[in-house]
């Protein structure tokens, strides 16, 4: 056997490698994403008071420290068995939004875009934002103006842009200020009139990458996220709904403490990052994705006028379960939209600007479940505390881990159809990278390096021989 070797692939919060192994006539057999960096924040925090353990969660991620802040502090919610008041929980959700706007704008202008305009194959040297800027400057202005609109959410309602002290257990720990409402209802109209354009651009883009749509993550598998009681998309609250491929719900309003009842973590010895699985499944059958596209599946719908609208438009090409991950980015902007109408909706409610935004209360249940929906998928915060609240066993599971299964399945079916073992072309290793940054997960590998890519690739014999290499 030999193996195409891609190291380092890096992430924020560590790093990663793809290994592509060939059989003895250069086709691929298999490919693996190894996560090579231990997350050590569920040991760490042992023996920290619970009231810390948002503040800490939030360090995990600088692009979404918003999410980790709201499935922690939901978690000590559940420890301190209190009801968050309406209008603290609201402005939980309005600052999340804010997240979402921004993630999402990142991941498709900055980080995908310059492979969807300036296409696959493109030279590499300007194949990235710089390259993007120079062929449509006023598109790549609208990225940078999007994404800041999202920022100036999370600042103007935290008064800090990553990791604010806002969000607290048992609410939010200052009302909203009347001007900032006043000044994001503001951005909202400009703020819709770019996602729109960007996702008619992307809708007149997808005819041109039919072979990527056939062959990136495109197989038959589960999906989960949070829906309300009505079924709609829910990123702060809700229960955890499985589908499976044919549209059939297997699960339906799941509640956090029982998340476990459903979902298996399997450890492998290649990655510290571990595999989630369905469990009445079990693994690896029992494979599911989470994130944009898996929230349009599950959900019936938005319930807000324009996202529905898309949505419908969506089923009508693709069908009531799509099942191509390439559509992770069409599913990004029509969430920013839904992101845009439900902002609007939560500011322009009569009891948005109430003072009593927290509920003050100690331990008094000794384990809490927190889940949100981060803007890469579903995120659950488990916490154990003794009598004293101080931590005694914590477990996450994130987006990517959640995504795992599915992205290494993903590797390998692009891997076959694209790489050929005997003549490496940048190109094909270009779409390894790309079926990974459709699904956005916490890793470097979504950026494009300006003009070098830090990644090399190898050819080697069954002898150790290297046969062919490319770098990049």
């Amino acid at each position: 056997m030999r193996e195409v070797v891609i190291d380092p692939v890096t992430r924020i919060e560590g790093h990663a490698k793809i290994t592509i192994h060939l059989d003895e006539a250069g086709a691929v057999e298999d490919a693996r994403l190894h996560v090579t960096q231990v997350r050590g924040f569920e040991k760490f925090c042992e023996g920290r008071p619970f009231y810390e353990m948002p503040s800490l969660m939030a360090r995990i991620c600088g692009i979404c420290p918003i999410s980790h802040l709201l499935a922690s502090s939901k978690a000590c919610d559940a420890l301190m068995g209190v009801r968050i008041p309406n209008t603290g929980a609201k402005l939980r959700h309005v600052v999340h939004l804010g997240q979402m706007i921004q993630s999402h704008a990142l991941s498709f202008f900055h980080l995908s875009a310059p492979d969807l305009l300036l296409g696959m194959d493109h030279d590499p040297a300007s194949r990235n934002i710089v390259g993007l800027i120079q062929k449509d400057p006023e598109l790549a202005k609208q990225g940078i103006q999007l994404r800041k609109f999202g920022q100036q959410i999370i600042e103007w309602l935290a008064r800090e842009r990553v990791h604010p002290s806002w969000i607290v257990p048992g609410g939010v720990n200052r009302p909203l200020d009347p001007e900032v409402r006043t000044r994001i209802l503001a951005g909202i109209p400009e703020a819709m009139k770019i996602t729109e354009g960007a996702l008619d651009l992307l809708k007149g883009l997808v005819d041109s990458f039919a072979e990527e749509v056939a062959h990136f993550g495109n197989f038959d598998s589960l999906h989960m996220g949070l829906v309300d009681t009505r079924g709609n998309v829910d990123f702060y609250d809700g229960g955890m709904r499985f589908k499976d491929a044919k549209g059939k719900i297997l699960a339906d309003h799941i509640q956090p403490d029982a998340y476990a009842e459903h979902i298996g973590e399997a450890a492998v010895p290649w990655s510290y990052l571990k595999m989630p699985y369905y469990k009445p499944q079990g693994y690896p059958e029992g494979l599911y994705r989470v994130g944009p596209l898996a929230r349009l599946n599950v959900a019936e719908g938005f319930g807000t006028p324009k996202a529905d609208e898309e949505l419908a438009a969506f089923r009508k090409t693709y069908g009531p379960v799509a099942k191509s991950s390439f559509l992770f980015h069409y599913a990004r902007l029509v969430e920013i939209i839904f992101s845009l109408e439900k902002l609007e909706q939560f500011l322009n409610e009569p009891d948005i600007l109430d003072e009593r935004v927290r509920a003050e209360a100690g331990v008094n249940f000794n384990e809490g479940v927190g889940i949100c929906e981060a803007p890469r998928g579903t995120l659950i915060h488990h916490y154990k505390v003794d009598d004293n609240g101080l931590i005694t066993w914590a477990n996450l599971i994130i987006a990517t881990g959640n995504n795992n299964l599915a992205i290494n399945k993903s590797i390998t079916q692009v891997s076959r159809h694209f790489v050929d073992g005997n003549n490496l072309k940048e190109g094909a290793l270009n779409r390894v990278e790309a079926v990974v940054r459709a699904y956005d997960p916490c890793l470097s590998c979504s950026t494009h390096a300006l003009g070098q890519m830090p990644m090399q690739l190898q050819l080697i014999s069954p002898e150790g021989r290297v046969l062919d290499q490319a770098s990049r």
